[in-house]
């Protein structure tokens, strides 16, 4: 299978390894000259070129499946609508122009469009209630991937992606410090989020759906907090209840939709569509950064 990674980063890297070990043939796209070598270090092909411009997107070769899974870097809406929204559309509508357009796109998405729902499960079925601009540009991009992808000629997938972890990404002074606020965390393994979107690719599952991808046990970040101080260990790190934490003068906006914002993510799809974690809980996944921190 030939595939093209559209935003070639810290999933799509491990991605692309991933399915080039596999014996696929991979191309990596990133816009900056530091990026097109991370590629090249990775083992596979790369190609210099911005998603959001079509001229550039005519460098890229052709490809059975598009991953769409750029980034606009932490940064606000403006940016957000610029990559998910213009860059997904131009990149649909360049692909789909083609003498061989693709056979199907998988768009990276977030399980942050889902909004509060005070603690309770959700699924792929669960309606939208994004709560910032960001997530609500987000949930329009998921739209653009499933409806432009079919008017195209083509089958969308979009993959939510619960909070990403893993290597060089692990934060454990920000839980073992504390003071931790009191909520869930919905996570995922680097490695399983690269790992889910290939089986989907490889098993040609999910075409026109949604799945998301996270791991078996959202878990209350008070317990994550005392699990990893007890196995670093430490003492366990001060509590603040979401009232404390919403009391405090110097709390951004950003930052109190993100503690009043409370679901657990379900990943029965996943499970049903065949895949097996190589890290099913934050347990395995955080091991490595444990004993790291340990020794």
């Amino acid at each position: 299978m030939e595939i093209v990674i559209l935003g070639c980063g810290y999933v799509g890297l491990d991605l692309g390894r991933q399915l080039a070990d596999g014996g696929h043939a991979v191309t990596g796209v990133r816009r900056s000259g530091d990026g097109v070598r991370r590629i090249e270090d990775a083992g596979f092909d790369a190609v210099r070129a911005d998603v959001t411009d079509a001229a550039d997107l005519e460098a890229v070769p052709d490809a059975d499946a598009i991953v769409f899974a750029a980034s606009s870097g932490g940064r606000g809406a403006d940016a957000a609508r610029e990559v998910y929204v213009e860059g997904l559309r131009t990149a649909i509508d360049a692909f789909g122009a083609r003498d061989d357009p693709p056979e199907r796109l998988i768009y990276t998405s977030s399980t942050g469009v889902h909004g509060d729902h005070d603690g309770d499960w959700v699924d792929e079925e669960t309606p939208l209630e994004p709560t910032t601009e960001k997530t609500a540009v987000l949930a329009e991009a998921e739209r653009i991937a499933i409806e432009r992808s079919s008017e195209r000629g083509f089958e969308g997938t979009v993959v939510r992606f619960a909070g990403l972890y893993g290597p060089d990404r692990y934060r454990l002074e920000r839980y073992l410090d504390g003071p931790v606020t009191a909520g869930y965390l919905n996570m995922v393994h680097r490695d399983d989020a690269a790992g889910a979107v290939r089986h989907l690719l490889e098993t040609d599952r999910a075409r026109g759906e949604v799945v998301q991808v996270v791991d078996d046990e959202p878990v209350d970040k008070w317990t994550f907090a005392d699990w990893l101080a007890d196995e670093c260990g430490l003492e366990r790190p001060p509590k603040r209840t979401k009232a404390q934490r919403l009391a405090d003068d110097d709390l951004s906006e950003a930052a109190r939709r993100r503690i009043l914002t409370s679901k657990r993510c379900s990943n029965e799809t996943l499970r049903d569509l065949g895949y097996e974690f190589a890290y099913p809980t934050f347990r395995e996944g955080y091991r490595d950064a444990v004993e790291s921190y340990s020794t």
